[in-house]
């Protein structure tokens, strides 16, 4: 992993961003939604004032844009992390019993999958939005729904290539139970393909839920979120364009981060890509 630059990239931004997500708050001097008009468009100071100034300026409310920043990148991190532990768990669980029984029960939990893949993500995500409406909470629910899939399919087909080895066979004869062969010796072998997949969805499901955020349809406002800054700062891109692009640039930081993080993960844990 130290031999390889774009992981190394990926993981001290990824580890920055979580003591961002802990530590920030406790750092910061300026109110993330409370408004003050006398403020407002305020270009960044950067540390011309000192950490009680507006290092990265102000926003058309009156808002500190670095105070927003560093609470909009908690509720990112929480958000993501949330999605990506339900999803696993959900997928796993339902991908295991796919693979391991196989026929009506793999057929069930495949059509479903199907069903949901051919519906394009950012689309099923919007409609059930609207419907549950615009709240961390149903975030989180619109996002378990669109990635659980690839979780299931991926350790389905790990799983069926164990199901059938020497090992599962003894253990079978020996009188073990389906969920403890299930759960003790089938899930520790399909963790590499799943902790890689796990890595790489962090990237995606912060793009998702900026998104969301942008249309309206996720975190909702005044609440920080790198989509709302961006959507709510569009309109003053010619005037007072850090208000756009600082929250635009963290983001892309964020998601380029995780993927390259992702990335040297498989590289070191997938035995297909080593030479």
């Amino acid at each position: 992993m130290s031999r390889s630059k774009f992981f190394m990239i990926g993981l001290i931004v990824a580890l920055f961003m979580v003591l961002v997500t802990i530590f920030g708050p406790m750092l910061t001097v300026h109110s993330p939604t409370k408004a003050n008009l006398m403020n407002r468009l305020i270009p960044p100071e950067f540390l011309k004032n000192g950490w009680k100034g507006h290092i990265l300026g102000t926003d058309q409310l009156g808002r500190d844009v670095l105070t927003r920043l560093i609470i909009g990148s908690r509720v990112t991190m929480i958000i993501a992390s949330s999605t990506v532990l339900i999803s696993a768990f959900i997928g796993t669980v339902l991908g295991i019993f796919a693979g391991y029984f196989g026929k009506i029960v793999d057929t069930v939990i495949m059509r479903l999958a199907d069903v949901q893949l051919s519906i394009p993500s950012l689309i099923l995500a919007i409609a059930v939005s609207a419907v549950l409406g615009p709240s961390i909470p149903n975030l989180i629910i619109v996002l378990v729904i669109t990635t659980w899939v690839q979780f299931a399919r991926v350790v389905r087909s790990n799983v069926m290539g164990i199901r059938n080895m020497e090992f599962i066979k003894a253990s079978q004869v020996l009188g073990a139970s389906n969920f403890r062969i299930m759960f003790s010796q089938v899930l520790p072998n399909v963790l590499t393909p799943l902790i890689i997949l796990i890595s790489q969805q962090f990237g995606f499901i912060i793009l998702v839920e900026a998104s969301l955020s942008f249309l309206g349809l996720g975190v909702p406002p005044p609440a920080p979120s790198w989509g709302v800054m961006i959507a709510s700062g569009r309109e003053y891109i010619a005037t007072a364009p850090w208000v756009v692009l600082v929250p635009g640039i963290a983001l892309m930081i964020a998601v380029l981060a995780f993927n390259f993080l992702g990335d040297g993960i498989r590289d070191v844990l997938d035995p297909k890509m080593k030479h």
